[in-house]
């Protein structure tokens, strides 16, 4: 005879079950959908941009006048820069850069920004609130963007130094965002019952009140990714990122705007491949927000 431990569904059937549930919900949005698989290639051509770009050495120092300035053509499919480079090639290299400044700037910024969020809005009204929320509003103060140039400005501009300047311009937003959500699960019935019970701070934080903020913290991680790209676009553009010849997105777009209106493939498509990466991510992260709402309802 089975005992009610062996009808119980096993833990790998209820996250099969989890997550077909949130697949159903999220594949109901076309366009998220269709942000999902346009991320994944870009992923994937960025992974296997060696094997993929028809002029690898072209995103190393190279240098061909006799091809320079070429319109798109079968040979280039973007065409190429004022020094003969693929600007196919470039880009394709280039998205390396850009994603990994992704995962590296969010690698650091959400865990830092969650943590000092979750506990300050945990222990609300207490000094450690005041403490840690004062010293976030200190990085808030200053406008974003400024702040990232002010640091870049100061350090040697090359990409670990952008990855810093836009890490602590991050941070703050997530320690916001979480000090709002976990201030307000705090005041719930089940904290509350864990607290009369005796269970320490640490069990509460990690245990029961972060788990319930999974759902806004994915969805601003996934907006995140496009903004961060973006941000680093940004810093390149103005000479403070990656650095030539490395074939950062940003830098390619400032290279050929010096050539513009005639070269303006040079510029265009840097700047399209910029655009498709933040679109895919707020496609995803609509997709997102739209599961975890439903969720909460």
């Amino acid at each position: 005879m089975r005992t009610e431990e062996t009808l119980r569904p096993s833990l790998g059937c209820r996250l099969f079950d989890s997550c077909a549930k949130y697949w159903y919900r999220f594949s109901s949005n076309k366009l998220s959908v269709f942000g999902v698989v346009l991320f994944l290639i870009i992923i994937l051509v960025a992974a296997f941009a060696p094997l993929i770009a028809p002029y690898p050495g072209h995103a190393k120092p190279f240098v061909d006048f006799k091809n320079a300035n070429q319109p798109p053509t079968l040979q280039h499919l973007f065409g190429t820069d004022r020094v003969g480079r693929d600007i196919f090639s470039r880009v394709l290299f280039g998205y390396r850069f850009s994603l990994l400044m992704a995962v590296i700037v969010l690698g650091i910024s959400v865990p830092f920004g969650v943590t000092i969020g979750l506990v300050a809005g945990y222990y609300k009204g207490s000094w450690i609130d005041t403490l840690l929320m004062r010293f976030t509003d200190i990085f808030l103060s200053v406008p974003p963007l400024l702040l990232a140039l002010m640091i870049t400005a100061v350090l040697k501009p090359n990409l670990i130094n952008s990855m810093i300047a836009i890490t602590a311009m991050w941070w703050p937003l997530h320690a916001r965002l979480l000090y709002g959500l976990s201030s307000s699960l705090s005041d719930e019935y089940f904290v509350v019952a864990e607290q009369v019970s005796g269970v320490r701070g640490r069990h509460i934080l990690f245990v029961e009140i972060l788990p319930n903020c999974i759902g806004p913290i994915l969805t601003k991680i996934t907006l995140d990714v496009g903004w961060v790209i973006l941000m680093g676009a940004t810093l390149s553009f103005v000479g403070l990122g990656v650095q030539p010849p490395k074939p950062g997105l940003g830098t390619m777009v400032s290279a050929g705007a010096k050539d513009l209106p005639g070269v303006w493939w040079a510029t265009v498509f840097p700047a399209l491949a910029i655009v498709l990466v933040v679109l895919s991510c707020n496609l995803i992260g609509d997709g997102l927000h739209d599961v975890f709402a439903v969720e909460e309802v």
